[in-house]
């Protein structure tokens, strides 16, 4: 297996368009959002990553509440023979399976599976705990970790432990399930683009790249700065196929027994991955205002015998604070520059300048991350301001987020073409295709790219744009991480 060793942490980041995997991991390890551990492809959530992590989880989470899902729990482990009884899902996983084989200095009379997905053990649960068509809809999600045993690995975007969650629910007719994974698809495009400014694409996954067992499979695509796709969340009909398996059964108002109708999707932490990329620059991090943990950070530049700057920024501390997440850099051991560098690398979106000529004036200075403008703001109308700026930052982040995505989608009609965009990785390539598994490997053999996801139907008539027989579906191709 091959050996991934830890980057080192350097004093600058590099550009950004020079280097992008190494800025990346340089900007997650600089801005304190993770470090490397002993176990290979693990990482260490340190608490400034995991307060966006929490963010993020919290707009996710009461979204899923408001639509009826409650959150429960399941165990880590899932039994060998369990796993086995749905063959196409086992067959998808088996490469990344890590299995306990001993415990407590014995060895297992069975196999345990760490979790790569929980389908199994909560599909052995709601065949206890469903009966009768008044159990049904079940609709309960879980915030957990699962280990997928990846050979190459990147902070967030590709771990073996990862964080996420996971719904799964369960319904008397296949309508109502297919409705549940439209539902659940709207609300993972909803938190990406109005929360994290992050422009999505949604779609359905070609047979190939569908999850293991499942009827269909729906996604949000993100397009990264390199031109790369970023899955950023999957949303699964699973059709009878887990119910059959795990037996699920209930009998319904015509008194007759049934299998139910089931669906899971999940959101992980390669979604913050992505918002990583997408927004940061040169000099760091850069966050939408609605997922930042500090909103605003008041630095004030205090000059020696001064007395005035302290009380001024604790006075406009006390007065953000009850609708804005704020902090006050008082720290007297670093220079105001320093903490101006520090707070841009961690992407605060609005940083607040007082010294004593501001306060002798009335004023303050206000700097934008996203953009570096400053403005000079009277006291008086700082709280106010900043509410309408920190609007402003997430609307921009997302219109130059969105710009990016427009500029870099192209429809091709020609083969040469086609393929041509696809080895220069230049983004999406939108174009007429047949829809047949076949072509797909095809294409990605030829050009490393593969669908991200399928609109249609195609136009009466048409052709694949790649094989020329009749086009069934409008596909986003793509290379991926």
């Amino acid at each position: 297996m091959q050996k991934v060793e830890p980057k080192k942490e350097v004093k600058t980041i590099p550009p950004k368009g020079a280097d992008l995997s190494e800025w990346y991991t340089q900007v997650c390890l600089r801005a304190q959002l993770v470090d490397y551990t002993p176990v290979r492809g693990c990482i260490a959530l340190r608490p400034y990553g995991m307060a966006i992590w929490e963010m993020i989880q919290s707009e996710f989470d009461k979204r899923f509440k408001a639509t009826g899902h409650q959150n429960a729990y399941f165990p880590l482990f899932i039994p060998e023979s369990l796993l086995m009884r749905e063959a196409d899902h086992v067959e998808g996983f088996a490469p990344e399976v890590a299995w306990v084989t001993e415990g407590g200095g014995e060895k297992l009379t069975e196999r345990l599976a760490i979790r790569p997905t929980s389908e199994v053990i909560i599909g052995t649960m709601y065949a206890k705990w469903v009966q009768s068509h008044r159990d049904l809809p079940v609709l309960i999600n879980q915030w957990c970790n699962v280990v997928r045993w990846e050979k190459a690995t990147r902070p967030f975007l590709r771990t073996l432990e990862f964080l996420w969650q996971e719904g799964h629910t369960a319904h008397a007719t296949e309508a109502e399930a297919a409705q549940e994974v439209q539902r659940m698809l709207e609300v993972y495009r909803e938190v990406a683009e109005d929360v994290l400014a992050l422009p999505v694409i949604k779609g359905r996954k070609s047979d190939n790249e569908k999850f293991a067992g499942a009827v269909a499979t729906y996604a949000i695509e993100a397009l990264m700065p390199d031109g790369k796709a970023l899955q950023a969340g999957t949303s699964h009909e699973l059709g009878q196929h887990f119910a059959k398996a795990y037996d699920i059964k209930f009998t319904d108002v015509d008194e007759k027994v049934k299998h139910a109708w089931t669906t899971s999707w999940g959101v992980s932490w390669r979604i913050l991955g992505g918002l990583i990329m997408a927004h940061g620059d040169d000099r760091g991090l850069v966050l939408p205002p609605a997922i930042a943990p500090i909103q605003v950070v008041i630095v004030p530049i205090i000059k020696k015998g001064d007395e005035s700057v302290l009380p001024a920024a604790q006075r406009l501390l006390d007065e953000l604070r009850t609708g804005v997440r704020v902090k006050l850099d008082d720290r007297a051991e670093q220079t105001a520059p320093w903490k101006f560098n520090e707070w841009e690398m961690r992407g605060v979106p609005l940083r607040v300048e007082i010294g004593p000529r501001d306060v002798a004036e009335g004023k303050v200075m206000i700097a934008r991350r996203d953009t570096f403008e400053k403005s000079a703001v009277p006291m008086g109308e700082a709280a106010a301001r900043i509410a309408g700026m920190l609007a402003e930052v997430q609307n921009a982040l997302y219109a130059r987020a969105q710009a990016y995505l427009q500029e870099h989608t192209a429809e091709q009609t020609e083969r040469a073409a086609f393929i041509e965009a696809l080895k220069r990785q230049e983004g999406f390539a939108l174009a007429l295709w047949c829809g047949r598994a076949e072509c797909e490997l095809d294409i990605k053999a030829e050009s490393g790219a593969v669908t991200r996801v399928m609109q249609g139907p195609a136009p009466e008539g048409t052709t694949c744009v790649y094989c020329g027989q009749p086009a069934r579906v409008k596909a986003y191709f793509a290379r991926s991480y």
